[in-house]
């Protein structure tokens, strides 16, 4: 815990951002104090996981929190006016595309995944910022096209290709590009995006199969041609044929969770140091040893009723735009939740993805942070608030 006591001018800085944030979000024609509450708990909890684990992580995080609450903060004047969002859906697409397009050409490969810019000292993950960019531009469309899709027959290709065109053109140019440059796990996680929002907005499950099976065929894809996606799925189906080798990070895994049982070893009692990268994909594990089966399911039902709290706020809003944005940014936060968990637990090939406010990454902060942001002034703002 050194890094909580060694700088403790962050850490001062770190709560005043958040505090400001925390009092900024409760502004409003109603105040609902659960979502910035929940997220203040989630944050704390990592670092202070993470100061058990990594202290130089730790520090790095606190920067990145900071970051993440004070832009929040400064942001909330045009955030509070997020039905504007839906005026210029298609910048919303045009801009991932590019992000998607930059990653590719200036991006720094690791792990055989090129997912990262370096801008002076720091590496930013464009990524996070483009499942953001995409929930806007699928709300704002479907807001606008929805009841057509709905009407469309699934035998009328002339209405679907008209209505679906841009839609999937959009989203699929984004999530195939994702593909080739092998984040499987974020193109997973924009694809489940896509099918709860377009599925609240058309109630069609012809094309969410449909969508489904495009996306399973284009991973079964990768993984015969890309090496990398071949292994991961090798180590997900026989992780214990290569224990020291391909199969060591999910071996190590496997034996933390076991051994934290269903109270856990306690905090820095256990060895979850033995995992490699325990900070980011695989910070489940280390909660699951030293906190025990139980601190997991604590922390899932934290993120389930902030999930069920997106929900709800959905069906509150008198608009189909805010109604869709709050769904698309509670599947957003509650797949990336599953699949991080599933991965780890063994039930899907492990994809890099990070357990938001918990793991480490900046990018993930920044973006979560703005995405409960979003959804705090959506179950706090109505469309004639925005206009006053």
């Amino acid at each position: 815990m050194s890094v909580l006591t060694g700088s403790p001018w962050l850490v001062a800085l770190a709560a005043l951002l958040a505090l400001a944030w925390l009092l900024r979000r409760a502004r409003g024609s109603r105040r609902d104090w659960f979502f910035p509450l929940a997220t203040i708990v989630l944050v704390i909890f990592g670092e202070v996981l993470l100061a058990r684990l990594s202290p130089a992580l730790a520090r790095k995080q606190l920067v990145w929190i900071c970051i993440a609450f004070g832009l929040a903060t400064l942001l909330q004047p045009y955030l509070a006016r997020f039905r504007r969002i839906a005026t210029v859906k298609y910048t919303w697409i045009v801009l991932s595309l590019g992000l998607v397009a930059a990653t590719a050409i200036f991006g720094e490969r690791v792990n055989g995944a090129k997912l990262w810019i370096r801008i002076g000292s720091l590496h930013v993950e464009p990524v996070e910022i483009i499942k953001l960019l995409l929930v806007f531009f699928l709300a704002a469309y479907l807001a606008e096209m929805g009841d057509a899709i709905a009407k469309a027959r699934w035998w009328s290709l002339r209405a679907n290709a008209k209505y679906l065109g841009p839609l999937f053109l959009g989203w699929g140019a984004s999530i195939g590009l994702l593909v080739v440059q092998r984040d499987l796990g974020m193109g997973a996680l924009l694809l489940c995006t896509l099918l709860t929002t377009l599925y609240a907005a058309t109630r069609r499950t012809d094309l969410a199969l449909g969508a489904a099976a495009v996306f399973a065929l284009v991973a079964f894809w990768a993984a015969v041609h890309f090496p990398y996606v071949h292994e991961r799925i090798a180590v997900w189906l026989h992780p214990f044929a290569d224990p020291y080798g391909a199969g060591y990070q999910a071996a190590q895994s496997y034996f933390s969770i076991a051994a934290g049982g269903l109270f856990g070893t306690g905090l820095g009692l256990g060895h979850p140091g033995f995992i490699p990268d325990v900070s980011t994909d695989y910070i489940v594990a280390a909660i699951a040893e030293e906190f025990g089966w139980l601190g997991i399911v604590a922390i899932l039902a934290l993120y389930l009723a902030v999930v069920r709290r997106a929900v709800s706020v959905a069906r509150e809003q008198p608009d189909a735009f805010a109604s869709l944005l709050a769904v698309g940014l509670a599947a957003t936060l509650g797949f990336q939740v599953a699949i991080i968990v599933a991965g780890v637990a063994g039930l899907v090939p492990l994809t890099g993805i990070t357990l938001p406010f918990i793991s480490y990454g900046g990018s993930s902060m920044v973006a979560n942070v703005l995405l409960i942001s979003l959804l705090q002034e959506i179950a706090t703002r109505r469309p004639a608030e925005e206009r006053a």
